[in-house]
Parts: C-alpha cells; sequence; structure tokens
C-alpha cells in the first residue's frame, strides 16, 4: 500500500521530472506566464507558491535556500526578490493562475496557461 506519495509521474522518472519542474518554475518566474499542460501546471504551481512565499520574507537565509533551489538562475532569483515578492507583500496566498486555452491539436491534451496574478 503507498501511504503519503503525491504528485504525478508524468510518465517521466524521477531525474527528468524533477528537471521539469524546475524549468517550468522558473520559466513562470521569468515570463510571469507559461502555456503548458493542466498536470504540468497544476504540479508546477505549488512550487511557484513556496518560491514567492519563501522570497516575501526577504532576509538572507530566504535568499540562500532560494539560491540552493535554483543555483543556475541568479536573474530570476533577484527579480524574485526585487519585483516579484513586493508585489505580492500584501497578499498571503494565491499568486497564481491557472487559464484555460483549450486542447493541443495533436492529444487533445487540455493546455492552460499559468500566470502570476
Amino acid at each position: 500500500m503507498a501511504h503519503r506519495i503525491d504528485g504525478r509521474k508524468l510518465g517521466r522518472k524521477m531525474g527528468p521530472r524533477l528537471a521539469l519542474y524546475l524549468n517550468l518554475t522558473v520559466s513562470v518566474l521569468r515570463y510571469e506566464k507559461v502555456q503548458t499542460t493542466e498536470a504540468k501546471a497544476k504540479e508546477v504551481r505549488g512550487r511557484v507558491e513556496r518560491a514567492i512565499t519563501l522570497a516575501k520574507r526577504g532576509d538572507l537565509t530566504a535568499r540562500r535556500a532560494i539560491l540552493a533551489e535554483f543555483p543556475n538562475e541568479p536573474l530570476v532569483v533577484n527579480k524574485l526578490f526585487d519585483e516579484i515578492a513586493p508585489k505580492y507583500a500584501d497578499r498571503t496566498s494565491g499568486y497564481t493562475r491557472l487559464v484555460r486555452v483549450g486542447q493541443r491539436l495533436g492529444d487533445a491534451a487540455e493546455m492552460v496557461q499559468i500566470e502570476l496574478v
């Protein structure tokens, strides 16, 4: 019995799946909106919200934690702390929105646009 197992596998092994989540999270923070499948967007939404909540603290520990999560993206980390976190200072959660954009032509997968509110 598989207890305490959560998250979607998305037909990938763990390494490629974590790389996909990292790249999508960085893309959402960099471009502030990304079009992807609904399953991927729902998985990435929590990671984006956690990163913004951590950046709202604004201290050195939070910056180091974000840098550890996104080690090759210093510009995204700076944007997160300088632009995105101050914008959401009065919000406690709900920084992202999923907007349905229809189905993909190739396989009819439900496509959504994940964007920062």
